[in-house]
């Protein structure tokens, strides 16, 4: 009876250690439910950042555009001042002057490329303006120009 008692007990022990062994499966409830956290972080602040993140757009890496014949360019400065080709002028001249310059003594005046130069200190409203007052007054071919010269480290 002895030994039966004690083989009796030596199953038991074995019983124990099979419930005992490492789970070999990962649970991935806890790592979901720190993604999620995460992500609903990262979606929160996300719009935060790009608000005081000083940015100088001017300066691109885009190709240049061709087109078959001369664009009418309008330039911004610093201050504001709107110029076309070298004459400046006034806000609110500046369709009746682009449009005489795009007819050229032909029609379809609105279908000419414009191009929008503007300084990269010029106030962005000042640009907006010119922008919106050209596609309100019939162009849709509106380009803005940008630098296209290779980044610098330095600067």
């Amino acid at each position: 009876m002895a030994m039966g008692g004690g083989g009796g007990g030596g199953h038991v022990r074995g019983r124990r250690r099979a419930r005992k062994r490492p789970l070999s499966e990962i649970n991935v409830t806890p790592l979901v439910d720190v993604m999620l956290v995460l992500l609903i972080i990262f979606m929160i602040s996300a719009p935060l950042l790009t608000v005081g993140v000083p940015v100088e757009l001017p300066k691109t890496d885009a190709s240049a555009i061709e087109t078959d014949n001369e664009p009418i360019t309008v330039s911004i400065d610093q201050a504001g001042a709107i110029f076309l080709d070298q004459d400046e002028v006034a806000y609110d001249a500046l369709i009746a002057r682009v449009t005489t310059v795009a007819s050229g003594g032909r029609g379809a005046a609105t279908e000419r490329a414009v191009f929008v130069r503007a300084d990269g200190r010029a106030p962005y409203q000042a640009v907006a303006r010119v922008m919106a007052r050209l596609s309100a007054g019939g162009f849709t071919k509106l380009n803005l120009i940008t630098d296209t010269a290779a980044t610098d480290t330095a600067g």
